[in-house]
């Protein structure tokens, strides 16, 4: 059993209290970050964990936990709204129920609308988007398959919810701006709380974000994510950044340097493996090269992760496709790549 971190608070300079709650939001354990902010407005929940049964008991729990551990009057029926800062189901999963124990309204980017509102159709749509990459990666058919039933399997549980309103830039809420952060994922939104910036899986503190090629969903892709993180380094009088996972950042222009640099470092990598080929190779083969040894879903990550930098580098010209007379003769074959 994963053991949870303790509740925390943090109070901006603004006087708006943040508690941080703990969930265990996968099976495998993996630890995710909802957010009670009391004092800046109406009562208001930032992410809501996976849906999944563990996640939903710590998140309650944790909501329950919080008037006599830090002594302030709330109660979970006082929650008026929910944030969601981007439409991956470990932050968004268990919306529907806190909103129905809570009578919330739910906002959310624009961009990631669709994810809550209509999320079974955005379940065939992306699935279908994945096979088609998967084929271009060069993927056997039996091993494809098998993806395509991970990735699905974990999304089962999750139901469509009303949104309410959006978290837009140019559109303030009591004194909250919402900085748009797109590659991580479509939607993703910082939140700006006076000096606490609540960076979601934007920034995080070691973890350096999951990216996924922008040919499987728009907005996404590595080009979109280093402007992003380019726009929120220029922010000014952040004290503290909390992300979705992981420990709070004290240095978020630091930070954002450190994962630039990661991804210069793929990049580099990327390049490497496909000049010391000594022949066209398609996405599946460098993932092999770049990520050996990846098990179960671990294996899609890596596919997504080397072909977010190989769709990048041949977006900016330093990658070529060999195999153009076959990519016109056929339906949808792999992709064989040459370094420009």
């Amino acid at each position: 059993m994963t053991a949870l971190p303790a509740l925390e608070r943090f109070t901006a300079d603004t006087d708006a209290e943040l508690f941080r709650i703990p969930m265990v939001v996968f099976p495998n354990g993996f630890i995710a970050y909802s957010y009670l902010l009391l004092g800046q407005g109406a009562p208001t929940l930032i992410d809501c964990g996976s849906g999944f049964p563990d996640s939903d008991k710590h998140l309650i729990d944790g909501l329950n936990a919080i008037a006599d551990e830090f002594r302030v009057p709330f109660a979970l029926p006082d929650i008026e709204r929910i944030f969601i800062t981007h439409g991956h189901i470990d932050h968004f999963g268990g919306v529907a129920n806190i909103a129905e124990l809570a009578d919330a309204a739910v906002g959310v980017h624009e961009l990631d609308r669709r994810v809550l509102t209509n999320y079974e159709e955005r379940v065939v749509i992306a699935t279908k988007d994945l096979r088609v990459y998967l084929e271009r990666a060069g993927i056997e058919p039996e091993a494809r398959q098998s993806l395509i039933e991970m990735y699905g399997f974990a999304k089962r549980h999750v139901r469509s919810v009303p949104v309410a309103f959006h978290l837009d830039e140019d559109e303030p809420i009591d004194g909250m701006s919402f900085i748009h952060a797109p590659g991580h994922c479509p939607g993703q939104v910082c939140i700006r709380i006076g000096d606490i910036l609540i960076s979601a899986d934007h920034v995080l503190s070691h973890t350096t974000p999951h990216q996924a090629p922008e040919s499987i969903t728009h907005y996404t892709g590595l080009g979109h994510y280093r402007e992003a993180l380019r726009k929120v380094a220029k922010l000014d009088g952040i004290r503290v950044a909390l992300g979705g996972h992981e420990d709070p950042i004290y240095n978020l222009p630091e930070r954002i340097a450190d994962i630039l640099a990661s991804h210069d470092r793929k990049l580099n990598r990327v390049l490497d493996i496909v000049r010391d080929a000594g022949e066209p190779v398609t996405i599946n083969q460098i993932t092999q090269t770049m990520y050996p040894d990846k098990h179960g879903y671990n294996i899609l990550l890596a596919l997504e992760e080397a072909g977010a930098h190989i769709e990048y580098l041949y977006q900016h010209g330093a990658l070529s496709v060999a195999n153009l007379r076959e990519v016109e003769a056929e339906d949808n074959p792999a992709l064989k790549y040459v370094a420009s």
